[in-house]
């Protein structure tokens, strides 16, 4: 894997030892992606905590990306932090770690100028430079433009003690690498959810690539005169605030089914529901309290907006009601019934649910700002999906250190950072409790480890092999 091109975390004499990337290191975990989760658990595993004495983890990150990046598509300059700095990488397992957003601010010489604000929410595209900040100093355990293509058990004698993953560089994507581990961390994040029938195509699109988008329209001069924007969320509020920004001349048009946008509770008793203790409460309550649970406190991250922001449009709304130009509009109660994308514009029918009544309107653009899914554990892992124990509702069996619960004959480890809000709540694809997710799935490995030791002796190349499928 890379040398990084920033200095290298140097940790204390139990911190894990530089990725061993030679021809005959069999790895002891591999994250499969690197977005915040796993670059948590790559810090996690740099400050150590295995003890003196102990053999320090061989552990690789592989993210199919050129370099680090979180949702730069909703990069608005503007944008704030819908949660607090000091829910960092770190800071609440380890309050004196120097890969906090404090030390961060220090390093960058803003740390004065930070408190001065008053504030807990930095701004998006600060929080994101923090990101790729602490990335650097790991950069190391990475291997960026590597596509994970397939993950494939290893057995030995009867017993699953290995995966073999197998990557390719999108560059050159006829030249496979395969690498052996002893466990897997998936942290693949969350896919742009779509309704069922929807098509993209140049004037239609996901608000993940909002920025992107814009900046292209605007700099090749496409005229914009109506932009409709379907969803009722916080993504989906900012993409029409930014529509109605970039584009000065232009009708932007709001469509949801609520009757408005819905504020999200981040009252301190809600925000409870966040907590690390509330994983342990939520992961051993009863199957009806889970699901109680979750319906209960959807709004604090659900289809829900910022009440600043809500404020904010609504006089938008007033002052162009004032002035007898209305550009901004919401068409609550409504739906998209079709869709007819054409080389010049967007035929989108308009259902006000209240009535029936139908309007048709042509547009130039039509943004689906209609949420995130977790991935399937399918597409990221094809067949050892299937060594995976489930429940009665088909849900994957999660264990409460984060590790899948797989087959007796099966050794090898699969940790999930994500797609468990069934078993952890909603925090599951959250910042809120990724440092401590991240110091859990250490101490599983660390624990995993000197349970496995005599597995530990193994060997397998990283091996390039041309063509290979």
């Amino acid at each position: 894997m890379p040398r990084a091109s920033a200095t290298p975390y140097t940790g204390g004499d139990d911190a894990v030892a530089v990725l061993r990337s030679g021809p005959d290191s069999i790895y002891d975990v591999l994250g499969i992606g690197f977005g915040p989760s796993n670059l948590a658990l790559a810090i996690a595993l740099q400050e150590g905590g295995q003890g003196p004495g102990a053999d320090p983890l061989r552990v690789g990150f592989l993210e199919k990306q050129p370099t680090f990046g979180w949702h730069r598509g909703m990069l608005i300059d503007d944008a704030t932090m819908q949660v607090s700095f000091l829910k960092d990488l770190v800071t609440m397992r380890n309050p004196t770690s120097d890969f906090s957003f404090l030390c961060y601010l220090r390093d960058r010489g803003r740390l004065v100028d930070f408190l001065n604000l008053k504030t807990l929410f930095p701004l998006r595209i600060e929080f994101h430079d923090y990101f790729e900040w602490a990335a650097a100093r790991v950069a190391d355990l990475v291997e960026y433009s590597a596509e994970v293509v397939s993950v494939r058990p290893v057995t030995e004698e009867g017993e699953v003690r290995w995966f073999d993953v197998t990557s390719r560089d999108p560059r050159d994507p006829e030249r496979h690498t395969v690498r052996r581990a002893r466990g897997i961390c998936v942290a693949t994040g969350l896919e742009p959810h779509l309704p069922p029938g929807a098509a993209l195509s140049p004037r239609v699109w996901h608000n993940s690539e909002l920025l992107p988008r814009v900046d292209a329209a605007l700099r090749s001069g496409t005229p914009v005169r109506r932009a409709i924007v379907l969803g009722a969320g916080q993504s989906a509020a900012e993409a029409v605030d930014y529509l109605h920004r970039s584009f000065p001349d232009a009708e932007i048009c709001s469509v949801f089914a609520k009757y408005g946008y819905t504020p999200a509770d981040d009252s301190p008793f809600a925000n409870r529901i966040f907590d690390p203790e509330a994983v342990d409460v939520f992961y051993d309550a009863p199957r009806e309290v889970k699901q109680s649970l979750h319906d209960y406190h959807r709004s604090t991250n659900y289809s829900v907006v910022d009440m600043e922001l809500i404020e904010a449009m609504s006089r938008t709304m007033y002052q162009e009601q004032v002035q007898g130009r209305r550009r901004l509009r919401m068409m609550n109660i409504s739906r998209l019934r079709e869709v007819t994308a054409g080389p010049d514009d967007v035929e989108v029918t308009v259902e006000y649910l209240p009535t029936g009544q139908r309007e048709v309107l042509a547009a130039d653009l039509l943004v689906y700002a209609t949420g995130y899914q977790p991935q399937g554990i399918a597409d990221s892992l094809g067949e050892i999906g299937k060594l995976c124990l489930r429940d009665d509702e088909d849900a994957l069996k999660v264990g409460r250190d984060h590790r899948v619960e797989t087959l007796p004959n099966v050794t090898a480890d699969i940790y999930l950072q994500g797609g468990t809000e069934h078993t952890h709540g909603l925090t599951s694809t959250l910042l809120s409790t990724t440092a401590v997710r991240a110091g859990e799935i250490r101490d599983s490995l660390l624990a995993r480890a000197r349970q496995g030791d005599g597995h530990r002796t193994g060997r397998l190349a990283a091996v390039p092999t041309e063509g290979a499928r």
